[in-house]
């Protein structure tokens, strides 16, 4: 079973380049980040002729999440049970379901924007929720995993160079600790291997020539419980769709279980 996370930074511009990826690629489960589009816009028709289910979180041109599957799309759950509010409105960040012996959480976390910004705080509080929301799956015996950009680098090594953020969010201690808080429900980073390079960045700046250069950063991760991981036979970024025309600025990062 071949399982992806992808932030494709706005489904409609990168929706061909989507759809060449799912027929060369032979993925069965794609969570999905930054869909940019509202539930109506979403491209479920198309998706639904490559075989694919889809369900979305998507309430216009920020955020948005989706879970597109090819094994079936049970016990979906849109948001984040008792995630906090931004600005009045809980924002689509997140989308769960059963997809054949697997549960996935597909996830965008808040960004945080700087430290001293209310988003920063949101985000804080964003990663809280979502411990206590996938305690009970992560604990069970069947394979379980939250899958998505979660905006925060995990170590130092996970950016290209430590003294380039010093000051920015991604990279503080209070965003890795709540990371590390999923461990404390029992789940564990998936690192996948580069392609390329020492190290498996997947998101690249536009700017700069950041992608060229390989200044990246590893930020869309996948945490999984020890069934999952038990499972996992290889894992690897596809750096490949960062590069051409049209790119989404990450990478899809790939998980293949054997389940």
């Amino acid at each position: 079973m071949r399982i992806a996370t992808w932030n494709v930074n706005s489904i409609t511009a990168r929706l061909p380049r989507l759809l060449a990826w799912l027929e060369s690629s032979g993925t069965d489960v794609l969570c999905v980040q930054e869909t940019k589009c509202t539930a109506e816009q979403f491209p479920a028709d198309e998706l639904r002729e490559l075989g694919y289910e889809s369900v979305v979180n998507a309430t216009g041109r920020w955020n948005g999440v989706a879970l597109l599957s090819r094994v079936g799309l049970d016990d979906v759950v849109v948001g984040l049970p008792g995630g906090p509010e931004y600005e009045g409105a809980q924002e689509p960040r997140a989308i769960s379901a059963t997809c054949g012996p697997v549960r996935v959480w597909s996830v965008y976390v808040p960004n945080g924007r700087e430290v001293a910004h209310e988003h920063y705080a949101y985000k804080l509080r964003w990663l809280e929720a979502l411990q206590g929301a996938v305690a009970d799956d992560a604990a069970g015996p069947r394979p379980f995993a939250v899958l998505g950009d979660f905006n925060i680098a995990p170590t130092d090594d996970d950016v290209w160079d430590r003294a380039f953020f010093e000051g920015s969010t991604h990279v503080t201690a209070p965003e890795r600790a709540a990371l590390d808080g999923l461990k404390g429900v029992g789940l564990d980073d998936v690192v996948p291997r580069p392609l390329k390079y020492d190290h498996p960045f997947t998101y690249w700046d536009y700017r700069q020539l950041c992608f060229p250069k390989n200044r990246g950063m590893r930020i869309d991760l996948v945490y999984g419980n020890k069934p999952f991981a038990d499972a996992v036979k290889d894992g690897y970024v596809d750096r490949e769709e960062r590069k051409g025309k049209g790119a989404s600025d990450h990478a899809p990062v790939v998980v293949d279980l054997e389940v």
